[in-house]
């Protein structure tokens, strides 16, 4: 079963997606953030394309814990998605992924206009990573 991650951005969603044994995390073209509505169809599509059977929204959590208010519009954008969809939405903590990637990405030593493009799908990998790293050993 493939599953598909997703990193919540104001602008940009970044996206990846897992092999079909759900060892590995792949990154995909990032989606850009038009509507609710718009980013929702984008994701139908790749769950048709890629025949998902499960989501994970990386949910935006403070350091310690708290939610932010951008942590409740992801958390209702993951709902919405629920509503739209029979395949299974989970969110994940996905603390520090985008600290993680950067470092990653400032060791490859990529210019600051290359991180950015680089940064949201990482970071969709990252959560990804981590939740099928999680899942094989429980």
């Amino acid at each position: 079963m493939r599953i598909l991650a997703l990193d919540m951005g104001e602008k940009r969603i970044g996206v990846a997606v897992s092999d079909a044994l759900g060892i590995t995390a792949n990154p995909r073209e990032s989606i850009i953030y038009k509507s609710d509505q718009d980013t929702i169809d984008s994701i139908i599509n790749i769950v048709k394309e890629e025949q998902i059977g499960e989501i994970v929204v990386g949910l935006p959590l403070n350091i310690n814990g708290s939610q932010s208010n951008f942590t409740k519009k992801v958390l209702g954008f993951a709902e919405e998605l629920k509503k739209k969809t029979d395949v299974p939405v989970k969110t994940w903590d996905e603390r520090l992924t985008s600290m993680q990637g950067e470092r990653i990405l400032l060791e490859a030593d990529l210019s600051r206009k290359k991180r950015k493009q680089v940064i949201d799908k990482l970071a969709a990998q990252l959560i990804l990573q981590n939740y099928l790293n999680f899942k094989k050993n429980v």
